[in-house]
């Protein structure tokens, strides 16, 4: 027995003799490679989980150990049949998984064991190879589920013989098939709320009448066209998912609804009232020919005005991104005076007009990214202008200028991208022989402004006080080339605020920027750059996280985890640099400093004799050279003298012990003193 500790309370937990965990009244048998239910367990069980096991069959005698049981998971086995008295000592159990196994085989005897069941509220047929007539065999007589999940079969169409008993059904999963047409198949469902019909083959939705569904899905199918019912009852569906179809045309929807998330992302969506070339289409109808039976029902629809006719006063999420729209009808948005998020990137949108009193009071996200924007218009007076936006996208569009005072009255304003356009930003430094300023973006003044990206923008040497009045935390410069020209006293405004700089690929060298202002900075982007001797300014940073790839740095400084920034790093790239494999001390150091994690560590490699190694195994002849390469020469020169002098040394004395009587009698004849023989 053994005790666990969480949330403030004590957990027991045991093992079986089967190898199998026991807490409280689940066990859990995963993993096993049981080819059978034990027979040894708990008789108290509740839960038994049973997944990615070998059993074949579940015998009438499996489970009679355990008639508490209501909890019963079998996932990835390899079940192929379901006795019929299996569960007869089970009728309390309300969730079953069958998932990934091979139920196809003896579908009908599996049917019979299931209709044992008369409490059972989820079973998860998911992956068995079932078409639709299994799936209706094996779910005839389980009229008390409420979720079921059929998904990953094969099952192709769906009529109204299917689910015909499944009248408390709640939650219905068909994803992953190869459905390509239903004809009346949820109609019994009156309690339906969820309907999954994800990665399908569906050309069309028309006639859509479920009132009470709540979400559906029918993303990932070849949908080129939905028509709700035309009716004014009130339809109970919240969340309606479109993406990743062939809509050609905005979908129809109910007249009345509680829908407050659309998503038609990647779609070949457009608006025909105009055209590009000047052509007006608003009288122009297109006809649906909907032929059921021997009946034929032709239906006129107006591509934008019905529209109009849908309420969409309660939607707050709009997803119309990888569309065709390349502009939005009149009066489009102000149906949603609701809308709190709205994402049109990926479009060919060439203007967006914005207006004092607009109908997206209420937005918060606003992303017109990836379009082809030229103009963004504004009327700015004295009244708000989205007065809750707090995400701006504007990023990958042809912009040059925005609305003077565009975001003075976005209020609550906190992130705008305005990346890879031509902008610049004011106040422009005055240029000799030009009369006006050239076109700018104006930030200054926007106190609630957290994050601004203006990477790949071309920004030019910039002067001034360009974020005065601002408290940006994170700010990406990166792919801008000559933004750089100068040192950084233009953003001498944000050293107190400033937490996140990007100066990737800015021509930035060493000896042009001084970083000593920017003590709350807390992750640096300097890679992509020509540094060729690390930023001394560095050193008394408290910085988590720096990014050097892509520079020219043959090494780092030797102190480096002795200084303030060693000590504060968490996270450093530095691959891609022409490193010195006999300067590499500062590598070693930083390989034992505690929590550091050199996120590209694999990557790194250093110089040596025309030769690219890895510093992590360097060959050992390669640091023997390194050493003597690195030694202190006055050692060195000392060692190679030694010799030499202990050569002279000796040649001396043999000279003078041979020739010590003459020296000694040439010494008297000088000194003129007589010494005894």
């Amino acid at each position: 027995l053994a005790v666990g500790w969480g949330s403030g309370a004590v957990t027991a937990w045991a093992t079986s003799p089967s190898g199998c965990e026991l807490v409280r009244s689940t066990t859990d048998c995963a993993g096993r490679w049981l080819n059978s239910i034990p027979g040894n367990l708990r008789g108290d069980t509740e839960e038994l989980l049973l997944d990615d096991n070998t059993i074949r069959v579940l015998g009438n005698a499996s489970l009679l150990s355990y008639p508490q049981l209501w909890r019963l998971s079998l996932t990835k086995n390899r079940l192929e049949l379901i006795e019929p008295g299996a569960f007869l000592s089970s009728q309390g159990l309300r969730m079953l998984s069958l998932a990934d196994n091979l139920l196809s085989t003896n579908y009908s005897l599996t049917a019979a064991a299931l209709s044992a069941l008369p409490a059972l509220r989820t079973l998860d047929l998911a992956g068995n190879r079932l078409t639709e007539d299994m799936v209706s065999v094996l779910v005839w007589n389980l009229s008390s589920l409420e979720s079921l999940s059929v998904a990953r079969n094969i099952i192709m169409r769906l009529d109204s013989s299917v689910f015909t008993n499944l009248t408390q059904l709640l939650e219905l999963n068909l994803e992953k098939n190869y459905i390509f047409e239903i004809d009346q198949a949820f109609e019994g469902l009156q309690r339906l709320q969820r309907l999954n019909i994800a990665y399908n083959y569906l050309p069309c939705v028309v006639e859509f009448g479920l009132t009470q569904l709540r979400v559906l899905n029918v993303s990932n199918n070849v949908i080129e066209w939905f028509l709700a019912l035309e009716s004014d009852d009130l339809f109970e569906l919240e969340v309606l998912d479109l993406s990743h179809n062939r809509l050609l045309f905005f979908p129809v929807l109910p007249r009345q609804s509680k829908l407050h998330s659309l998503l038609l992302k990647d779609n070949e969506m457009s608006f025909y009232q105009r055209l590009p070339n000047g052509t007006s289409l608003a009288n122009v109808t297109v006809q649906f020919l909907l032929i059921d039976g021997n009946s034929t029902n032709v239906t006129t629809v107006s591509l934008w005005d019905e529209i109009c006719h849908s309420n969409l006063s309660s939607l707050h999420l709009l997803d119309m991104s990888q569309n065709q729209v390349w502009y939005l009808p009149e009066g489009f948005l102000a149906q949603m005076p609701s809308l709190t998020h709205l994402k049109l990137n990926q479009n060919c949108l060439e203007s967006f007009h914005l207006s004092e009193g607009d109908p997206l009071a209420m937005l918060t996200e606003l992303d017109l990214s990836q379009n082809r924007l030229e103009e963004l218009g504004a009327e700015v007076g004295t009244g708000d202008i989205l007065p809750n936006l707090q995400l701006f996208n504007l990023s990958t569009n042809r912009l040059q200028v925005l609305p003077p005072g565009v975001f003075t009255y976005t209020r609550k304003i906190t992130t705008v991208d305005l990346s890879h356009n031509r902008v610049d930003l004011c106040p422009q430094p005055a240029v000799a022989g030009e009369v006006e300023s050239p076109p700018c973006v104006d930030i200054r003044g926007v106190e609630t402004l957290t994050h601004l990206s203006l990477a790949g923008c071309g920004l030019r040497g910039l002067g001034g006080h360009p974020f005065q009045g601002t408290s940006l935390m994170h700010l990406d410069l990166s792919d801008n080339h000559q933004a750089l020209s100068g040192d950084l006293a233009w953003l001498q405004d944000l050293t107190l605020t400033l937490q996140v700089l990007s100066l990737r690929n800015t021509t930035l060298s060493s000896t042009t920027v001084d970083f000593s202002a920017f003590n709350s900075l807390v992750r640096l982007d300097l890679s992509g750059n020509s540094l060729s001797v690390f930023p001394a300014s560095l050193g008394i940073l408290k910085l988590r996280s720096l990014d050097l790839r892509d520079n020219c740095l043959p090494a780092l400084p030797t102190d480096i985890v002795q200084t303030p920034l060693g000590r504060s790093l968490r996270e450093v790239y530095l691959s891609r640099n022409p490193y010195n494999c006999c300067t590499l001390g500062w590598w070693d150091s930083l390989q034992h400093v505690e929590g550091l994690h050199i996120a590209d560590g694999q990557e790194v490699t250093c110089s040596y004799a025309s030769r690219t190694l890895s510093p992590r195994a360097l060959p050992e002849p390669v640091r023997w050279s390194c050493r003597w390469q690195t030694a202190d020469l006055a050692l060195l020169y000392l060692v190679l003298a030694l010799p030499t002098c202990l050569t002279l040394l000796v040649a001396f004395a043999l000279v003078f012990l041979t020739l010590k009587q003459k020296l000694l009698k040439m010494v008297k004849s000088w000194c003129g003193v007589s010494s005894p023989y």
